[in-house]
């Protein structure tokens, strides 16, 4: 009996071996996925300027004294024409009666020289003075007709002088700085004030010189303002110069077309460059932007990414041609054509002949 069930029990182990291990199920795993196209290999590079006024310029008497009175404030608008300061007319006026003075002394020697001279004429015509006296007489008269022409520009010069006196605005603008008081003694040339136009803003900016020869007068450039995030506007290339400046940069002018009405002189601007790019290997023309996330490396320094079969629905490992980074993206000038699909995240993970499935772009991933 115990033989019979010991017989049994093997039998029964070794109908279970017997049994058919459950073959293993491979799972598809969804792949983020991106379909390529061309784009223009056009680069940017953003450079930090600051904001000037068009018109600007520093005031100041062309004449000397001392102060009398200042209208206008620090901030102040003003228009062309208007009265901001005016020194003490006082020399001013002295200057001009003396000049009227001369002038009327010099009148008078000329109507008394004229009228000897006329007479001294006379006479020669008809031989009765001497030619010496004749040419005494009209060098007198030359002489007196010089004293009015100089007293005549004495007297200008008195009336320029005083109306010179007054510090006028040259156009319209506002006050951005008061460099002096009233009571304070100026010399010619001295600023007084300083005026900024309504004309607009500009923007000056140093470019490097591996830059600047890729930009042209009268280009569209995109201007920045870190002060107003979000605020953005056109502006044109107005001058560039033609001598490197410090650290062999190039001083750029960029005209701000529209009018910002938060915009101050002073302020920070940032300019976005654009030009035709080059690659590592020389490569000009239309290129693949992918997302770094896309790319592996391979041996050698190469670079590859899995492109998605879409009819056997398997990825398969391409070798692609890099040319440079820009904001994060890759630049692939040869390796893939337009329309092909590509993994973008998790490449690492990924193996050439791989079957997977497109992951669904309005599904949320979480990293």
């Amino acid at each position: 009996m115990r033989l019979f069930l010991l017989a049994f029990s093997i039998a029964t182990v070794l109908s279970g071996c017997g049994k058919e291990e459950q073959s293993f199920k491979e799972v598809i795993r969804p792949i983020a996925w991106q379909e390529v196209q061309q784009s223009s290999f056009d680069q940017v590079r953003r450079l930090s300027g600051t904001i000037y006024p068009v018109e600007e310029a520093n005031l100041s008497f062309e004449v000397g004294g001392k102060i009398q009175w200042i209208k206008v404030k620090l901030g102040d608008e003003v228009k062309r024409g208007d009265a901001l300061a005016r020194l003490d007319q006082r020399n001013f006026n002295l200057s001009r009666q003396s000049a009227k003075a001369n002038l009327q002394k010099s009148y008078a020697a000329l109507s008394e020289t004229e009228n000897e001279y006329k007479r001294y004429a006379e006479l020669s015509s008809q031989g009765l003075v001497s030619k010496s006296g004749f040419d005494n007489a009209k060098a007198a008269f030359e002489s007196a007709t010089s004293a009015v022409s100089i007293a005549k520009t004495q007297l200008d010069i008195a009336n320029k002088d005083i109306s010179d006196s007054i510090l006028t605005a040259p156009y319209n603008g506002k006050i951005t700085k008061r460099l002096s008081e009233p009571s304070m003694q100026v010399s010619p040339g001295q600023a007084i004030f300083q005026i900024e136009g309504d004309d607009g803003l500009e923007v000056q900016v140093m470019v490097p010189e591996t830059l600047i020869r890729n930009l042209s007068k009268g280009s569209d450039i995109e201007i920045h303002y870190p002060a107003f995030p979000g605020l953005n506007s056109q502006g044109t290339i107005a001058e560039i110069s033609s001598r490197a400046a410090t650290a062999n940069a190039f001083p750029v002018t960029i005209l701000i077309n529209s009018e910002l009405k938060n915009l101050r002189a002073g302020m920070t601007a940032e300019v976005d460059f654009t030009f035709q790019g080059v690659g590592r290997t020389g490569f000009k023309g239309e290129a693949f932007r992918l997302p770094i996330s896309a790319l592996a490396a391979d041996e050698g320094q190469k670079s590859y990414v899995f492109v998605y079969d879409v009819k056997q629905q398997i990825l398969k490992k391409r070798m692609v041609q890099t040319e440079s980074i820009l904001n994060n993206e890759v630049l692939v000038s040869a390796g893939l054509s337009p329309g092909e699909i590509i993994a973008i995240a998790g490449v690492s993970f990924l193996r050439d002949g791989q079957s997977v499935r497109l992951l669904d772009k309005h599904v949320q991933r979480f990293n």
